[in-house]
């Protein structure tokens, strides 16, 4: 069900791997997304992931995050 038609209650959340967070957050905006945190960097920690990332929701109200993979220091990585 989309969250505008049960008075917006979240129904899912899907978090995608995009080549560029910064150019596919202005992609979504200039389609009409609406962007709820703007494109950031988070450092996970030694041994882990640097990602970088935005939240956007759609116009049904579904919320989405786009991550791209900025560096890979796992040790399976």
């Amino acid at each position: 069900m989309s969250p505008r038609s049960i008075g917006g209650s979240n129904t899912q959340s899907l978090c995608v791997y995009v080549d560029s967070a910064d150019s596919h957050c202005e992609k979504a905006r200039a389609a009409g997304a609406k962007i709820l945190v703007e494109p950031e960097t988070h450092d996970h920690g030694e041994g882990y992931w640097v990602d970088r990332g935005y939240e956007a929701e759609n116009l049904e109200g579904h919320h989405w995050w786009f991550v791209e993979r900025v560096e890979d220091r796992s040790v399976s990585g």
